[in-house]
C-alpha cells in the first residue's frame, strides 16, 4: 500500500478543491485569530528560493519566513531527514533521551565554541529560548536586567519585558519588573547601567526587528567587560542572526562585530533558521556554572528537541557546512549591498551576510514592499524607511541579480506615489 500523499489528497484534507486566495482569506477571517492582520497572499507551494500563491503566481522569497527557511523550501536533504525520522520515531517527551537530540546538542556546543561543561536546553521558538534565558538569570539571586532600546526578544510575558517597543508592551502591562533599556550602541550608557545588582545584560549582536542595526565596534566587548566586572550574565540573542545567517555560525563571531576578540556570552539563544522550517529553539549555557543554574524540575517543555526537530536541526547544519553556504551568504549578501546602491531613494545598506536592510531616504518602505510583491519578490518593510531581506541561505547570485534589477522600478513607483 502506498504511503505517499498526493496533491489531490492534501487538497481534500483541507476541504477545498480549486479555491483561490479570495476564498481562502474569507475562511481565514472566520477561523484564524487576527493577530497578524490580513495576509497579503495565500501561499501554497515552495521550491528552493521560490514560492507560489493560490493563483500560481511565483515569488522569489527574500524573507525566508522571517529568517527561518535556511535551506529554502522543500530542500531534498531536509525533507528526507525529517520524513525518515517521522517514519522511525516522532516524539518521546523529555522523560527519555534520544540520539539525535544528544548529537544536535553536541554540534551546537561545538559551533558555539562553548567550553567543556556547557549544556543546551531545547525548546520550540525564539520566544521560548529567551524565556529560558530569563529564568536562568533569576538563578543568580539578582533580578535587575539591562536590555537595549530597539530590542526585540519575543512576545511572551518574560521576553516581552525585554522587548523595547511600547506598542508591543503597553497592552500587557504590568510586565516582569526591573528591566532597564539603555540606548542601543552607546557603550558608555551600557557600562553605566551595569552594577553589582545586575543579573544580566541581554543583547542582539544585530537588532533585527529594529531595522537590522549591527552593534557598533567595541560594543559587544564593552558588554563582556562590564558584565564580568560586576558578576552579571551576558546573554546574546542570536535567534535571528544565528545559524550562518550573517556568514558566521553566530553573529557575535564576526570580526566586524567582535573586533577580533574572543567574546563568548554566558548564554545564547537560537531558533528560527536552526530547523530549516521545523520549529525548534535552544538556549546554550556556556560553562558548567551556567549549565547548572537550572536543575531538574526547574524548567521544561513537552516538544523541545524532539526527534523530528533534532533531525531537522542536524540536517540543516549539515547542508550549510557541506554546501559551503556560509561563504555563499557572505558573497551574495555583499553582491546585493553593492548592487542596490546608486538609486536616489537608497541611502545605504545595513547588516551582514543575508540579513540586510536597505535604508531609504523617504518613509516609503510599505509602498516599495507592495510594489516588489506585485513584481514577484517577497521582502519586509521592517521600518518606515527600511526594507529587510532575510532570504534562504541558498540564494544564488543570479537570483539576487533579478531582485537588484527589479528594485529601481519599485522605488520609482513608490516615489511617484509619495
Amino acid at each position: 500500500m502506498s504511503t505517499d500523499l498526493s496533491a489531490q489528497q492534501t487538497t481534500s484534507l483541507v476541504g477545498a478543491t480549486q479555491a483561490g486566495s479570495a476564498e481562502w482569506l474569507e475562511r481565514y477571517g472566520h477561523s484564524v485569530m487576527g493577530t497578524y492582520g490580513t495576509p497579503s497572499r495565500v501561499l501554497v507551494r515552495g521550491e528552493g528560493a521560490h514560492v507560489w500563491d493560490a493563483e500560481s503566481n511565483r515569488y522569489l522569497d527574500l524573507l525566508g519566513g522571517l529568517a527561518v527557511n535556511s535551506l529554502g523550501h522543500a530542500h531534498p536533504f531536509l525533507v528526507s531527514a525529517v520524513t525518515a525520522q517521522l517514519a522511525t520515531l516522532g516524539h518521546v517527551s523529555n522523560l527519555f533521551a534520544h540520539p539525535l537530540q544528544i548529537a544536535l546538542a553536541e554540534r551546537l556546543l561545538e559551533l558555539a565554541q562553548a567550553p567543556e561543561g556547557s549544556a543546551v536546553f531545547f525548546c520550540n521558538s525564539g520566544g521560548e529560548a529567551n524565556e529560558a534565558a530569563f529564568k536562568l538569570t533569576r538563578r543568580t539571586g539578582r533580578t535587575r536586567i539591562v536590555a537595549a532600546t530597539g530590542a526585540f526578544h519575543g512576545r511572551t510575558m518574560g521576553s516581552l519585558a525585554l522587548t523595547h517597543k511600547a506598542a508591543y508592551r503597553e497592552p500587557f502591562q504590568p510586565l516582569p519588573p526591573e528591566v532597564v533599556h539603555v540606548p542601543w550602541g552607546d557603550a558608555e550608557a551600557l557600562a553605566a547601567a551595569v552594577d553589582d545588582t545586575t543579573a544580566a545584560v541581554f543583547l542582539e549582536p544585530i537588532q533585527g526587528e529594529a531595522g537590522v542595526r549591527p552593534a557598533p565596534a567595541g560594543y559587544l566587548a564593552t558588554a563582556r567587560r562590564v558584565t564580568r566586572a560586576h558578576g552579571a550574565l551576558l546573554i546574546f540573542d542570536e535567534v535571528q542572526t544565528g545559524v550562518a545567517r550573517t556568514g558566521a555560525w553566530f553573529a557575535h563571531q564576526l570580526p566586524a562585530l567582535n573586533g577580533g576578540e574572543d567574546i563568548r556570552p554566558d548564554a545564547m539563544t537560537v531558533a528560527k533558521g536552526l530547523g530549516g522550517g521545523i520549529p525548534i529553539g535552544a538556549m546554550i549555557a556556556f560553562g558548567p556554572e551556567n549549565a547548572r543554574r537550572l536543575s531538574a524540575g526547574q524548567h521544561a517543555t513537552t516538544f523541545g528537541g524532539n526527534p523530528i526537530a533534532a533531525a531537522a536541526g542536524l540536517a540543516t547544519l549539515h547542508v550549510i557546512e557541506r554546501d559551503g553556504l556560509r561563504e555563499n551568504v557572505a558573497a551574495v549578501g555583499d553582491r546585493i549591498a553593492e548592487g542596490v546602491a546608486g538609486h536616489a531613494l537608497v541611502a545605504g545598506v545595513r547588516g551582514h551576510g543575508l540579513l540586510r536592510a536597505i535604508e531609504l531616504t523617504q518613509p516609503v518602505s510599505a509602498a516599495v514592499t507592495a510594489n516588489l510583491l506585485e513584481a514577484g519578490f517577497i521582502v519586509n518593510a521592517v521600518a518606515p524607511d527600511a526594507i529587510r531581506l532575510a532570504p534562504p541561505l541558498i540564494l544564488t547570485a543570479d537570483q539576487a541579480d533579478t531582485f537588484i534589477a527589479a528594485l529601481p522600478a519599485a522605488l520609482d513607483l513608490a516615489a511617484q506615489e509619495n
